[in-house]
């Protein structure tokens, strides 16, 4: 290819890998695809439990650090974020969960037209292959496996029977529009292997001639004339470059790093842009704002007998022996990942649907990837599903190398505190409520000695992380709007050839985990850009 491709494309990860695939597919344009960090090809990534491997790696991890946050004791949390073919979908916990209808039709009442329950669903039924079967909210012909957990554990088995008599129903399918209720998770995962967006969108697309896949390229920054974007800086190799775009430029980069692009190239808050001494393009109040996360609160526990992932990989026995069911038939603990069950309910007694995400682990550490404790253990991680509290990100300097400033503003709401307090108690009721009390031998963490409610929230502030679940700092909404940055097209306002898509277009987050949510993004995205392009 020339130096001007038709579009661009920054960020490979979850969003990135969609549009690489569907802006290509009919081979009218060409399309560029940059990539800061490697190939794909590190084993681990495409093992289900091999996140706990890539969690801190140097090279598959942006491994970025928000600031001390005085609502969390002053503790600086670790945020991974994948650094690699497929991002994010490369290195997570493999959920399969599309949030609450609710979340859409919300999105839609905020004046973002189309975007509304009804409307997203043929997405996510286009974007899957659901082993449950065809159905009105299912999909069985689409790039991404959703797959169910066929293995049944005791421990999950007692999770639903210990959730049905507090009145949580047996879920079979988290994704048709009420996720309350109890069961097991589906995964992103095909015949025992992880399915990241790279495995599912870009491996097809990988031989096209109008496709081209640019890793270890770091884009620095837009290529800005007035009001139009005309491509982009990277870096590859130590040598800066440009590479120019004839139609767009799409920033797919994640709710860290698209919003520090755009800031590095003057597109963002003016009185912030002005104090790091970037020339401001655009004013735009709202990029780098209204950052929402999912807290996670982990209750561990030991359990009486041993039937836990810790006892397996304990003792070079059992780590050969998972490994060998793993090598010969693509199952056991290697092939689903951590969490294998979920609970989705009401901590707070007004809220109008679940409000608290339960994640039921069958192994436990001290921190999420670390290593399991050596006594047989499980966890309960509690995360408030709407969370109330917002933060930002905000470049520091000029330098597109130096990791941007997070201000993670967990629990600053008084209902985001009440609802973890809350969580923090239904989980401990589930765990006392047979038969799940008959495995669970003590409670390791918090411990008994936590139980006032001043007691719970210190615990939250002292021990609660980040779920891996950004979202919000390009928010979508009207021109009216002077905090929107992209419209409900997803173009960014006020500066021609721009499209941000990716998860920071959320204008609040989903009641679930987010990776699903993104690529229904990316597949609307593709619709809108190749609609637009068709018409000129």
């Amino acid at each position: 290819m020339s130096e001007a491709v038709d579009f661009i494309v920054i960020g490979a990860g979850s969003a990135g890998c969609v549009l690489a695939n569907r802006l290509s597919e009919n081979g009218k344009y060409t399309v560029c695809l940059f990539e800061a960090g490697p190939r794909d090809s590190n084993p681990w990534i495409h093992i289900p439990i091999g996140y706990g491997k890539t969690m801190f790696h140097r090279t598959l991890n942006w491994g970025f650090y928000t600031d001390p946050d005085d609502n969390m004791l002053g503790r600086r949390i670790y945020w991974p974020r994948g650094r690699t073919l497929g991002g994010c979908s490369s290195i997570n916990g493999l959920i399969y969960i599309r949030g609450q209808k609710r979340d859409y039709d919300h999105w839609e009442a905020l004046g973002n037209s189309g975007w509304g329950w009804e409307q997203c669903l043929p997405y996510f039924r286009k974007l899957e292959t659901n082993d449950l079967g065809e159905g009105p909210t299912r999909g069985t012909a689409g790039p991404l496996s959703a797959t169910s957990i066929k293995t049944r554990h005791p421990l999950v088995e007692a999770l639903i029977q210990s959730g049905g008599k507090l009145g949580l129903r047996h879920q079979t399918d988290f994704n048709e529009g009420d996720n309350e209720g109890v069961g097991y998770y589906q995964l992103t995962t095909r015949h025992g292997k992880r399915c990241s967006t790279a495995v599912a969108y870009l491996d097809p697309a990988r031989g096209r001639r109008n496709l081209r896949i640019e890793t270890d390229a770091q884009v620095t920054g837009l290529i800005l004339e007035g009001p139009r974007a005309r491509g982009v800086r990277y870096r590859k190799n130590g040598q800066d470059r440009v590479l120019n775009a004839n139609r767009e430029v799409i920033v797919s980069a994640g709710a860290i790093q698209s919003p520090q692009i755009l800031q590095l190239s003057g597109i963002g808050p003016g009185e912030l842009l002005a104090q790091r001494g970037v020339t401001v393009v655009k004013d735009l109040p709202g990029v780098g704002e209204n950052l929402q996360d999912h807290l996670q609160v982990r209750l561990i526990y030991e359990v009486t007998r041993p039937i836990t992932t810790n006892d397996q990989l304990r003792t070079l026995w059992g780590k050969a022996a998972i490994g060998l069911q793993w090598l010969l038939f693509r199952g056991g603990p290697l092939a689903i990942g951590i969490n294998q069950g979920a609970a989705f309910l009401r901590a707070l007694p007004d809220s109008p649907s679940a409000d608290v995400q339960l994640h039921f682990g069958t192994l436990s550490a001290d921190m999420a990837g670390g290593a399991v404790h050596d006594f047989s253990g499980c966890t309960y991680s509690m995360c408030d599903l709407r969370p109330e509290s917002r933060g930002s990100i905000h470049i520091r300097s000029t330098d597109p190398f130096e990791a941007p400033s997070i201000h993670s503003n967990y629990l600053d709401s008084d209902r985001d505190r009440k609802t973890a307090i809350a969580g923090v108690k239904y989980a401990r009721e589930l765990a006392r409520t047979a038969p799940l009390d008959s495995l669970m031998k003590r409670e390791y963490r918090p411990g008994n000695e936590v139980q006032t409610d001043d007691e719970i929230l210190h615990f939250c502030r002292e021990h609660g992380a980040t779920i891996f679940h950004p979202v919000g700092t390009a928010r979508m909404g009207q021109v009216s709007d002077r905090h929107a940055v992209v419209d409900a097209h997803l173009r960014v306002h006020g500066v021609d050839g721009l499209r941000v898509v990716d998860a920071s277009v959320m204008p609040t987050i989903v009641s679930g985990n987010t990776n699903v949510p993104t690529i229904m993004i990316a597949e609307r995205a593709s619709d809108f850009i190749l609609g637009d392009a068709a018409r000129l």
